[in-house]
């Protein structure tokens, strides 16, 4: 079949007089639907360092290959983003909402045909929480009981903590208290299985062929490509309608642009507008996700919520946002219908600011040590440091320094400690504001700006519980409470942006989190009117 799309390629009108000659020779009502001619989908992505261990893994792109490769209890619906049944095909809640038993299915396998079993369930994640490897996002897993405790290495007894496999197809875990983003949570790459044979290796992720239990697996990889083939021992393989998936390294949005137009490339995260042939095939959206400054609150004066909020209230955040993206805001949870109104600094108010600043011990700003401003190079946030800096030092005696990292060392500079005020775009992992609230707890491993607040851990423990309507309004308090100490200063929701032909392709949904399950992802049936057949035929 590749080699007429080549032809096809290279002698359009021959190709041309082939197809009309095939459709004046065939029945109208045959031709009416053909089968899918195409197997095969072939997706651009930005060339990155690719970790595929669900105990490390945090990049929305892996997250995105996650989708194809692994399976949890629980999966995204590729649409809505709520979590349907997987290995999972069931599972029971108790009255009190603490504990939550999962009927595993029987077929459920992995690519090599070994069994899934609720044992592969607990050392899966048993590995991400224990203390040797600190897993990225170890601390999603507290809602369970013992964790936190195991985590930091209060407890070393496994048998304590609450993930017990009762059989091979029944996994029972005890939250500490209800939690109703649980399930919503588990669709996470950190929450699948890994094979056994993975459980004690270091380094398995990177081999060039992997077994996993996914719709699809790894078939080979290199630097510039990865193919995944479908998993033939997947337990819903029947609806599985790709056989392969070729994922392409790409970082010229030309060359991009012209896989596109040659119909060789499916599904890109960027291309070159100026010289697509289908602007239609331009899919543009708000994501579920903000960019936003945030102090580095664990050193002096720093650490004061009057000191961060008064500086914070001698900027004009109105011209700052509108320089920062198309979805401005003073948010940091995105403002979905259902969430209450929360309202962050929207305005400058320079007589509250510096009376914040005396209060502190720094009367119109006198003794404030420099700030350092660490943003990547060349972009919005450099601009945006750039007036900061600007205002601060006409306002105060006060002298502050940008500087600019390249992006490939940016995250890693941060790591050190050395800057005042940063900024980073947060991306939401699950369908709930806690992805975002979660962050800035004392427990969290994402927490970078080392925020550690008793009443902030207390709140969000106590929104986590809420079973009710009121759940919504104790979130937008937990979220006030960040906001009005000026942890984290919002600037805007940034947009998905993905090059893919829904005419062509079914199965891939534009939502709020940009995440597009592979399984569902299919090209669709080739189809053409019945009265044109059947004019065609008469002729």
């Amino acid at each position: 079949m590749n080699t007429m799309v080549s032809r096809a390629r290279d002698n359009p009108v021959k190709c041309g007089l082939i197809i009309l000659a095939f459709m004046i020779c065939t029945p109208a009502g045959v031709f009416a639907e053909t089968p899918e001619t195409e197997r095969e989908l072939v997706a651009a992505f930005t060339p990155t360092e690719l970790v595929l261990d669900p105990v490390h893994s945090y990049r929305t792109q892996e997250l995105q290959i996650a989708t194809a490769i692994y399976e949890g209890l629980v999966s995204y619906h590729p649409a809505s983003l709520r979590p349907v049944p997987s290995v999972a095909w069931s599972w029971d809640v108790s009255e009190d909402g603490r504990t939550y038993s999962f009927h595993l299915r029987r077929r459920a396998q992995y690519s090599n045909g070994d069994r899934v079993t609720a044992q592969d369930f607990r050392a899966s994640w048993l590995r991400v929480i224990s203390p040797e490897e600190q897993g990225e996002y170890s601390f999603l897993f507290d809602v369970i009981k013992g964790v936190s405790a195991f985590r930091n290495g209060d407890i070393d007894d496994p048998d304590l903590v609450g993930i017990r496999a009762e059989s091979d197809t029944l996994l029972v875990v005890e939250l500490n208290k209800p939690a109703g983003h649980f399930l919503s949570m588990l669709c996470h790459m950190s929450f699948v299985p890994v094979h056994p044979q993975y459980q004690d290796s270091v380094g398995w992720d990177t081999r060039p062929a992997l077994v996993t239990n996914g719709p699809f697996t790894i078939e080979r990889r290199s630097r510039r490509e990865m193919i995944l083939k479908k998993n033939e021992h997947y337990w819903d393989e029947k609806n599985v309608l790709l056989d392969r998936i070729r994922l392409r390294f790409i970082s010229n949005a030309a060359t991009i642009t012209d896989g596109i137009n040659a119909g060789e490339i499916h599904w890109a995260e960027t291309a070159n507008l100026q010289t697509l042939m289908n602007p239609r095939a331009v899919q543009f959206s708000p994501l579920f996700g903000t960019t936003y400054l945030y102090f580095l609150t664990d050193t002096e004066p720093w650490s004061d919520p009057r000191v961060r909020r008064g500086l914070a209230l001698l900027i004009s955040w109105g011209e700052i946002r509108s320089e920062s993206g198309t979805f401005s805001t003073d948010r940091i949870v995105p403002g979905l219908e259902f969430l209450p109104d929360v309202v962050g600094i929207r305005e400058k108010n320079i007589e509250e600011g510096l009376a914040l600043l005396a209060d502190a011990g720094f009367p119109e700003g006198k003794g404030l040590p420099e700030i350092l401003i660490q943003v990547p190079s060349d972009s919005t946030a450099e601009v945006i440091a750039g007036f900061l800096k600007s205002e601060w030092e006409d306002a105060l005696p006060l002298d502050v320094r940008v500087q600019p990292l390249d992006y490939s060392v940016y995250t890693a500079e941060l790591k050190k400690k050395d800057f005042t005020l940063a900024t980073s775009t947060w991306i939401g992992d699950f369908a709930d504001p806690l992805t975002f609230l979660l962050l800035w707890t004392s427990a969290s491993n994402l927490n970078d700006a080392h925020y550690r607040n008793a009443e902030y851990d207390r709140m969000v423990e106590d929104a986590m519980a809420e079973q009710t309507e009121t759940r919504f309004e104790k979130l937008a308090q937990v979220e006030k409470k960040l906001l009005d100490d000026a942890v984290v200063i919002p600037l805007s929701h940034p947009a998905s942006f993905n090059v893919v032909d829904l005419g062509k392709i079914d199965g891939w949904y534009q939502n709020f989190m940009d995440i597009h399950p592979f399984k569902t992802i299919r090209f669709k049936k080739a189809r053409t009117r019945p009265d044109l057949a059947r004019a065609l035929m008469s002729r």
